[in-house]
Parts: C-alpha cells; sequence; structure tokens
C-alpha cells in the first residue's frame, strides 16, 4: 500500500518496539522530532489517558516537544515515556534548565490505548519499550499494522493497526500517525468497506472493496481509545497547531462509527517543525490570509487521519484472538 506517512515530513522519525506472546501482544511508538516542534493536544472522548498534555495548553510556558510517545497498557503504559525521556537526555536533547549541557528536561507528551484484555496481565510496556522505540526510529517509511502502540489494538469488531497518511498542501507537507483501537467500527461489517474508503488516493490502499457481510460479530462497546500525532512543516503558534490536532480529529470521526464515546480516550498530537512560514503578507487582511492558509492545512490534517485509520485497519493481522480484515475478507486483496 501507497499514500506517504509522517515520515515524509522533514525532521519526523518514528519507531515501535512491541513484544507478542501466546494469545497477546503490546507495545509502543514513538514519534521522535529532533530538532523539536511547537506541540498541542486535542483530546475528545470519555475515557483518556495522557501525560503532559496541559503543558500544551497555549498559554502556558514551553513550546517545544522533543518526542510523542503512543502506547499500549493502559495508564500502565505511559510508563514507556520514562524510556523516551532517558534516551534523548542522553543526547542532550530538551530543555535546557542548567550550565552543563547534559543538564536538560526532555519534553515528552504521551497518550495510551487500552489492550489490557486483550493480554495476560502484567504484559504492558515499561520504560524499556519507549528507549526501544527510539532506538528503532526511522525517518524512512513507517511500518504499518500489527506493530508498537498497534500491536494489542482492535477497531471494533476487527484487529486494529499503526497506520500513516500524507498529503501535500502547496508548499508544505501534513502527515499522520494513527494508532486505531477504536470502540465503535471502522468497516461496515455489512459490505466490508471502511467508512473513510472515499478519501482514498491514487488507489493507495491497494484492495477492491467488497460487498457482502463480514463472518464476524459486532463486538459491545469495551475500553479502547485511538490515539495519534499529526505533523506539519509549517510555523505555527501553540493555539494554531492546536487547531491541526481539532482538525485532525474530524478524520477520525469520519473513520469510525461512533467515535469519541465514553469508552473512547480519543487523543491527537500536533507536531510543527518550523521549516516554512505561512504566508500572511501584511496589512489589515494579513490575519486572514493566513487562517485561510492553515484552514487548508486543517482540511489535510482531516483526510489524512481518515485514510491512516483505514491504513491501519487494512495492514492489521490477526492476533490475540483478534482477527483481521484481511482474514475476514481476504477477496479485497485480489485485484484480478
Amino acid at each position: 500500500m501507497s499514500g506517504g506517512g509522517i515520515t515524509d515530513v522533514p525532521g519526523v522519525l518514528v519507531g515501535h518496539h512491541e513484544r507478542v506472546g501466546d494469545g497477546w501482544s503490546t507495545g509502543t511508538t514513538v514519534v521522535l522530532v529532533p530538532g523539536g516542534a511547537v506541540g498541542a493536544v486535542d483530546q475528545r472522548g470519555g475515557a483518556p489517558g495522557t501525560r503532559e498534555t496541559n503543558l500544551l495548553e497555549p498559554e502556558n510556558l514551553v513550546q517545544h516537544v522533543n518526542a510523542i510517545c503512543l502506547s499500549g497498557g493502559s495508564a500502565y503504559g505511559l510508563a514507556a515515556a520514562d524510556g523516551v525521556m532517558r534516551w534523548l537526555a542522553e543526547r542532550n536533547l530538551g530543555i535546557p534548565v542548567g550550565t552543563q549541557p547534559h543538564e536538560v528536561v526532555p519534553i515528552v507528551p504521551a497518550a495510551v490505548l487500552f489492550d489490557l484484555p486483550r493480554s495476560d496481565w502484567g504484559n504492558r510496556p515499561d520504560a524499556s519499550f519507549g528507549y526501544a522505540a527510539c532506538e528503532a526510529a526511522v525517518a524512512g517509511p513507517v511500518t504499518l499494522g500489527t506493530v508498537g502502540a498497534g500491536a494489542g489494538a482492535k477497531a471494533g469488531s476487527l484487529k486494529g493497526g499503526i497506520g500513516t497518511a500524507s498529503e501535500r498542501v502547496g508548499d508544505f507537507t501534513v502527515g499522520v500517525v494513527a494508532a486505531v483501537n477504536a470502540a465503535g467500527e471502522a468497516v461496515d461489517i455489512a459490505t466490508g468497506r471502511a467508512f473513510a474508503a472515499d478519501h482514498e488516493v491514487d488507489g493507495e490502499f491497494g484492495v477492491r472493496w467488497p460487498d457482502r457481510p463480514g463472518d464476524v460479530e459486532p463486538k459491545a462497546a469495551g475500553l479502547n481509545t485511538t490515539i495519534g500525532v499529526v505533523a506539519v512543516d509549517a510555523a505555527l503558534s501553540k493555539a494554531e497547531a492546536r487547531r491541526l490536532a481539532v482538525a485532525a480529529q474530524d478524520g477520525l470521526a469520519r473513520a469510525v462509527r461512533p467515535a469519541h464515546t465514553m469508552f473512547d480516550g480519543d487523543t491527537v498530537f500536533a507536531l510543527a517543525t518550523g521549516e516554512r512560514e505561512l504566508p500572511g503578507g501584511a496589512g489589515p487582511v494579513a490575519a486572514t490570509m493566513r487562517a485561510a492558509v492553515l484552514d487548508t492545512l486543517c482540511s489535510a490534517a482531516a483526510r489524512a487521519f481518515g485514510r491512516a485509520m483505514v491504513h491501519g485497519v487494512l495492514t492489521a493481522t490477526s492476533a490475540g484472538g483478534m482477527r483481521a480484515y484481511r482474514d475476514v475478507w481476504p477477496e479485497a486483496f485480489s485485484m484480478t
């Protein structure tokens, strides 16, 4: 499958680490920005598990983050961010707080998804997962499916996973990575068609959508949460970056039915690397011009997040007793 990914945004790296056992799987995904990026967050749903999100409010002091940690393990999995901090600190990446180069505090906001019922109790990410995911981080293509934070994920009645997508908007690049672990369905079980299928670009999903019911039983809502990151190479304020995260949540809602339930903690982070300034001009219309360009980036963020959600479901493989899309509708992958 094609369609680009979040690492199409220069300066953004992604790494995974997971453990898969007999009937269980869990893991961590890290989005690294070694050069730093303005950070923001938008959180929806009734059951969030997060760290350092208050820091990202526009009125608060810290402007830049060094990484975002996405993890399984529910609240226990927030410990994975400790490993990310250690990896960054070893490289002197963070806010300087002392007189020596190593006296830094890395800024690592984090969010977790709920995969505990799909593993043996006690098999959950810790600091070693975050550190290993940083070690594995690359600027190249993102590995998709049953990896990292998507290892133990599910999407409604099907196996979920890691998905990614990107979109060019003039001189800018918007990229997304999502760990698809929704209480709602991402696929119409009556037809086998993904709800966000209409967002496809140039045949990127690589499937011929079927038109038959799937041999799966719709599952009652459990504790879930889709988490992700949207990145852009534009220079944005924290408030503008938050608008990007808000828009990406729209893409999530297009891809899952229902979305943002009381049983989800849907959280999307935004990263603005600042490589290119938004055009705005001067004079009384400058703010309106800037807002219009920001609006095009937000629209792209919504579309890309929806596409990433589809990729996460299509690339997942069966694990932990959860059946994958490719096992329920295998004919979708036969293009002949």
